[in-house]
């Protein structure tokens, strides 16, 4: 015998009013699985067109990342070359150069920092909330500590490029400091939107 729970969302005032959603479980199942007979939709702030846009961005930065991390990767091939019997073609690799696997790894992080950087000044020009392309600006000093990371890996970790790490450094503090700037910026413009509720 399945018992009808009626729950109600639209008590919680800064979510929009929802459907009434009904949930049921059955006392006899030792698990009280719950399942919901009506679906609750909220309204979304991207329209289909820029989603569409957004996932063809993401691709070609996906794209350029794949590409931008086999152009880095050149060298690990030509000393796999070498392992492989062609004597002709020696190319010897300090021990602390990085791997295939560590160049997708850093190459990816960019790439994925860039599209999130993307996501958000896209979600401040279709929502109206300025104060999220802040926060798109926040993430620039980050980005450009990762591409000092990047640099110096690219170097084979040379000790002449040791300005590099204090500048990645610096940009970390300073991206961080940004970052929480622009989230006080977007809490204090969202008190002021549920005021105006």
């Amino acid at each position: 015998m399945a018992v009808p729970i009626s729950l109600s969302l639209s008590k919680l005032h800064f979510l929009p009013k929802p459907k009434q959603t009904q949930l049921a479980f059955t006392p006899k199942d030792p698990n009280f699985l719950f399942s919901a007979r009506k679906k609750t939709h909220f309204p979304s702030p991207i329209n289909s067109n820029s989603s569409e846009n957004l996932k063809n961005a993401a691709t070609i930065l996906g794209l350029s990342g794949l590409a931008f991390t086999t152009l880095m990767v050149g060298s690990a091939s030509g000393s796999e070359l070498a392992i492989m019997g062609s004597s002709s073609f020696q190319f010897s690799e300090p021990s602390n150069a990085l791997s295939l696997h560590t160049w997708a790894s850093h190459v990816s992080s960019v790439v994925e920092w860039v599209t999130a950087m993307a996501l958000v000044w896209q979600y401040g020009e279709k929502s109206g909330y300025e104060s999220w392309k802040g926060l798109a600006w926040g993430m620039v000093p980050l980005l450009g500590g990762a591409f000092c990371a990047c640099t110096w890996h690219f170097f084979y970790n040379s000790e002449s490029l040791e300005v590099v790490v204090a500048l990645q450094a610096a940009l970390t503090v300073i991206g961080n400091a940004t970052m929480c700037f622009a989230a006080f910026r977007i809490y204090r413009s969202s008190q002021k939107q549920s005021r105006k509720l």
